[in-house]
């Protein structure tokens, strides 16, 4: 087997929520323009022959479907990784405390508290809470295509 490098570029949510998407809010209507924003970033970045990583928190199945659709009518690969882990584990794992805003009332529409989350019905690749970091990093590699260039 022969061993090609990818360049790869982690586009995540909070951080963009601090440039690109800093007009935006967390109700459903501005969760919508996110997802879309991010989606059309990513695309760049695959049209580039970039590994776009999208780490991104998206509730809605609808705007997951539209990234998928756009990157499909370039020609371009599309995977869906869903991280499936129980609220309490997300929020044990919740190193910005906003979990525990959200149940004291002072944070509004947090994904799973004050907000929905629409799960994911076939989703490429699926990453339970109890896969290491070494586990889930080998299941979303194995479902990367191959790359000849």
């Amino acid at each position: 087997m022969i061993a090609v490098r990818r360049w790869a570029y982690r586009l995540d949510g909070d951080n963009l929520r601090h440039g690109v998407c800093s007009d935006l809010s967390f109700s459903r209507d501005d969760r919508a323009e996110n997802a879309r924003r991010v989606a059309e970033l990513a695309l760049l970045f695959a049209d580039a022959g970039s590994v776009a990583l999208v780490c991104l928190v998206s509730p809605y199945a609808a705007d997951r479907r539209h990234a998928r659709e756009l990157h499909q009518q370039a020609g371009l690969d599309f995977i869906e990784v869903f991280v499936n882990t129980s609220l309490a584990e997300c929020a044990r794992r919740d190193v910005k405390g906003l979990y525990a805003q959200a149940r004291g009332g002072t944070l509004a529409n947090l994904t799973g508290v004050g907000a929905p989350y629409e799960i994911p019905s076939a989703p490429d690749v699926e990453l339970t809470e109890d896969l290491g970091v070494a586990a889930a990093a080998t299941r979303v590699l194995a479902v990367l295509p191959a790359v000849t260039a």
